[in-house]
């Protein structure tokens, strides 16, 4: 049985004896400083700048995607993202009911409504064979598929990378490629995770991330359209910044669109962040090395490591607790009387207040890892300590 008191000390022996250590604190230098200076400096401080080009440029070239609309942060960018995938005003779209609650906003926000599917236990991540679940017993439709549980258009399937690790991102495309539906990436927490060498966010029709304060990368708030369809992402930076015509001096708008461009001071931190990434991942790596042969000696914890074949970013290190609901908040108490600030994952969406009336698949091993997932202090500093 998992006794509280040992996963602390476990804890203590890693990240040292600072009396209170965070969950996931940025990590801000005078480089970052500079950069924003420099932004002060040009009075570009709004959604126009030259940070916000060499941000979106940055970001493009590390993940491989031809492009990157920098917006105001990731619940926008899935948004826009969905509504360019052609999801409409009634659809269902396909959503892990494990994940944080913009991804099913998100959804509600363009019209549709989320239909909630199981995870994987090893990833985490949107389970294929949920979703194949739900394809294979779906109607075909001159308009699309149709869901036969609620008699909606499946308008999308919106896998996300949890915690950072890859979910079986090449298999759904593959799967849904046969039925025509389209893949919109929620990669979030998922910037520098990668399958094969491809980044994850760049397999699907369109992905998005986020650089929330929180975030591996953090522009305070913020998020990012990739894309390499050109059309797609000519559109996505039109919509995003209220459809305005080019002209020198006119406001001419050709349609109802967004105000969610990132402004160019919060892309001047983006860009020195972007810098080290490569440090922070590195970093990230260690602690999770760290974490992992400490807790390999600890009964009934086991160390949740990046799926095989897949490279994660280890955004937030966890640990599964055996013993169910009683056991995991008896270590939530303790780590955080502790000044150890550890969290569990997100309430179950399908249980939430906005989304409990709706129609979802069974969901076991969610339900399961909910009541067993611990994520502990992941801060790229802490391998340091």
């Amino acid at each position: 049985m998992t006794s509280a008191r040992e996963v602390v000390t476990a804890l203590r022996d890693v990240v040292g004896d600072e009396p209170f250590v965070g969950l996931h604190i940025p990590d801000i230098t005078a480089l970052e400083k500079q950069r924003v200076q420099e932004c002060l400096d040009s009075t570009f401080v709004s959604s126009v700048g030259a940070f916000v080009t060499e941000f979106e440029q940055g970001i493009a070239a590390f993940t491989g995607a031809a492009h990157g609309i920098a917006v105001s942060n990731g619940t926008s960018a899935l948004q826009v993202a969905l509504e360019l995938a052609d999801v409409r005003a009634g659809d269902d779209v396909i959503v892990p009911t494990l994940s944080f609650v913009a991804t099913a906003n998100a959804v509600s926000h363009v019209g549709a409504q989320p239909y909630f599917v199981d995870s994987d236990p090893d990833t985490l991540g949107m389970s294929v064979e949920s979703v194949a679940g739900v394809l294979r017993a779906a109607r075909s439709t001159p308009d699309g598929l149709v869901n036969e549980a609620t008699g909606r258009r499946i308008g999308a399937i919106v896998p996300m990378h949890t915690l950072g690790h890859p979910m079986r991102i090449a298999e759904l495309v593959s799967l849904a490629a046969e039925y025509d539906v389209a893949v919109v990436e929620d990669a979030a927490e998922s910037l520098g995770s990668r399958v094969g060498g491809v980044h994850t966010g760049t397999f699907g029709r369109l992905g998005i991330i986020s650089f929330n304060g929180n975030k591996i990368l953090t522009t305070g708030g913020g998020g990012m359209i990739i894309a390499d369809d050109d059309e797609l992402a000519r559109r996505a930076r039109h919509r995003t910044t209220t459809a305005k015509l080019p002209h020198r001096w006119e406001f001419e708008h050709d349609e109802v669109a967004y105000n969610y461009r990132m402004p160019n001071l919060n892309a001047a931190l983006g860009v020195a962040q972007l810098e080290r990434l490569p440090g922070f991942l590195d970093a990230k790596r260690r602690l999770a090395a760290r974490y992992r042969e400490r807790f390999a000696g600890v009964p009934g914890v086991t160390f949740l490591d990046e799926p095989p074949g897949t490279e994660s970013n280890y955004w937030l290190c966890a640990v599964r607790i055996d013993g169910g609901f009683a056991v995991r908040d008896e270590v939530l108490a303790a780590t955080n009387d502790d000044g150890l600030q550890c969290r569990p994952l997100w309430n179950l969406l399908h249980a939430q207040a906005p989304y409990r009336h709706l129609p979802h698949a069974a969901v076991p091993t969610a339900e399961a890892l909910h009541a067993s997932v611990v994520c502990i202090p992941s801060s790229p500093a802490l391998a340091a300590s």
